[in-house]
């Protein structure tokens, strides 16, 4: 992080501004929306200064002097003169006073970001001075998303945040209840310009925390984290991650996915690799439901889908057992998002008419499919976690009449920078891969579609391992 973020409280605080043209006055027009103070020292103000602010401001008619310095808050330099622009923040450097020079971030101590201002709502977005026009876009994004009816709901929370805390003493309950409002019928009537209905509504839903039989319960959210790139992420699972009290997260969730969950939550590791499970199934699926009871929101943040080999049937059935909520968000799968990235179709009407997912070792570790459906022409297998079974997965197709030079893929870390694709035959493929450095997560294709991705591929992830794999296995 190039820059720290903070607010400044500005009311009624001393403020200097060096300069007095349309660069100064976009700079005090934030200030005074801040209820600032100000002090502008140049020999002049244009017109537009004046006539908005004369009579709001402090105007020193002269130059700029080195004994201007003191007494303030916060300075500005906004002058066209280098010179000037360069002594005053070195003067407030000395200081120990924030300053910003204009369009000079190499003399600033401090840097004015683009705001989305929905008081008492506001946005800053920076890009540390590199990159301003590309702020400016980002909050005029951001402001067609944000309907100023938020600054409302903000405020109204804010003026009930001491009756909820005379009910409710526990500051995750009370978090949770903030959830429930902003998601809610609540927010809706806020939103509509309904605000004295929104808060006689708010009202009740605090008093009725008063009612003895009130409960909390807690709710666990099954998600699917996608194959890896965390802009594969549905929408529902972002916002459920970043309301989760605790997150139950695998191996194979990347940590730019797991960063994006809230700062604050527990993060407790229940990955497994092959013959290695940190934490056992059956404790897993008991932990989840013990969380709840106790009032937590738990997501169980799983690689790609948890419905297709993610073990999320056995997870929430102990869930359903136990009378726990619980929802369900799908993920990307691994198939498509890896084969997408690697530039293989899983299905075409040249190569392939069916698509057949298989996982690559079975409970008791063993690698023993049904090789006569696998063998079927005209289809595209894709096998999961097949990497230690690669030598048996190529060998039985061939016993099982697959022909020896059909297309095999290999994906490594599929959809992110890391990727990498390794292809060939399925009587060269063992071979390409063997004193390779392959780490899970892979992904096995196999199929004629895989003779595509040559005219496909478009993502570029790392080093190009396909190209290695092509010379190998001429």
């Amino acid at each position: 992080m190039q820059n720290y973020p903070i607010f400044i409280n500005l009311t009624q605080q001393p403020c200097l501004v060096v300069g007095g043209g349309p660069v100064a006055l976009r700079k005090i027009r934030l200030m005074r929306s801040a209820g600032a103070e100000i002090t502008v020292v140049a020999p002049a103000l244009c017109t537009e200064l004046t006539e908005e602010f004369g009579a709001e401001i402090t105007h020193l008619a002269r130059p700029f002097e080195a004994s201007d310095i003191h007494g303030y808050r916060l300075i500005t330099a906004a002058t066209n003169i280098p010179s000037v622009n360069r002594l005053v923040s070195e003067l407030a450097q000395q200081a120990n006073i924030p300053v910003n020079v204009v369009d000079q971030p190499e003399l600033c101590s401090f840097i004015t970001p683009s705001i989305v201002d929905r008081s008492p709502v506001l946005i800053a977005i920076s890009t540390g001075g590199d990159a301003p026009v590309l702020a400016r876009m980002l909050r005029t994004r951001l402001e067609t998303f944000i309907p100023a009816s938020y600054g409302t709901l903000a405020a109204a929370m804010g003026r009930f945040r001491d009756k909820l805390k005379g009910v409710v003493h526990s500051e995750r309950e009370r978090r949770r209840f903030w959830e429930r409002v902003i998601q809610g019928p609540i927010a809706e009537l806020f939103f509509s310009g309904r605000e004295d209905q929104a808060e006689a509504q708010l009202e009740a839903a605090i008093d009725a925390l008063n009612d003895p039989k009130h409960t909390s319960e807690g709710e666990v959210w099954l998600i699917g984290a996608g194959p890896g790139d965390p802009d594969l992420l549905t929408f529902r699972a972002l916002r459920l991650m970043q309301q989760a009290d605790v997150v139950l997260y695998d191996r194979l969730v990347s940590p730019a996915i797991l960063n994006l969950t809230r700062r604050d939550a527990d993060r407790i590791y229940v990955g497994k690799a092959r013959s290695d499970h940190a934490v056992p199934q059956s404790e897993i699926n008991q932990l989840l439901v013990d969380l709840a009871k106790q009032g937590k929101s738990v997501v169980r943040l799983k690689g790609g889908d948890p419905f297709i080999f993610g073990r999320g049937g056995e997870e929430i059935a102990l869930l359903a057992q136990s009378g726990v909520p619980f929802q369900i968000v799908p993920g990307i799968t691994a198939a498509s998002g890896c084969a997408t990235y690697a530039g293989i179709p899983l299905t075409h009407r040249d190569h392939s008419q069916s698509c057949l997912f298989v996982t690559g070792h079975l409970k008791n570790g063993s690698v023993d499919l049904n090789w006569p459906l696998l063998a079927t022409p005209n289809q595209t297998v894709v096998v999961y976690m097949g990497l230690v079974g690669l030598p048996i997965i190529c060998q039985q197709l061939i016993l099982h009449g697959v022909s020896e030079d059909m297309p095999i893929a290999l994906i490594e870390q599929g959809t992110t920078s890391s990727q990498k694709v390794y292809t060939g035959t399925l009587a060269t493929m063992a071979g390409i891969i063997e004193g390779q450095s392959v780490k899970a997560p892979t992904l096995i294709i196999i199929g004629t579609v895989v003779s595509l991705r040559d005219q496909l591929a478009w993502f570029d992830g790392g080093d190009d391992a396909s190209i290695f794999a092509k010379t190998t296995s001429d």
